[in-house]
């Protein structure tokens, strides 16, 4: 499986405020290519609630998606930190080991 691969690295997220499963994933692989897979491909992934409404531009937003670099999960109650745990879940996948 893709998220199985030890050469596969999630290093970035690019965001699509307007469309938030149209944002980008941004994968690094061993073979010097670099992968950008809309969010939504993994939505199945989800673990959390859903909550309504943005909280970009206000006191409690700590603006992590405006930071493609940063992946820590985001503590506002905000609809883009469902995004936000799916990189948790990813960044904690099990990789195949090599023989």
């Amino acid at each position: 499986m893709f998220l199985e691969d030890p050469a596969l690295n999630l290093i970035g997220y690019q965001v699509n405020f307007d469309f938030l499963e149209e944002g980008l994933l941004l994968f690094n692989h061993d073979c010097n290519t670099t992968l950008a897979i809309l969010a939504g491909k993994f939505k199945d992934l989800h673990q959390g609630p859903d909550f309504l409404g943005r909280l970009t531009n206000t006191d409690e937003c700590p603006e992590y998606c405006l930071r493609k670099e940063e992946l820590r999960p985001c503590p506002a109650k905000c609809e883009c930190a469902y995004v936000r745990g799916i990189i948790q879940i990813i960044n904690r996948w099990p990789k195949n080991s090599i023989s």
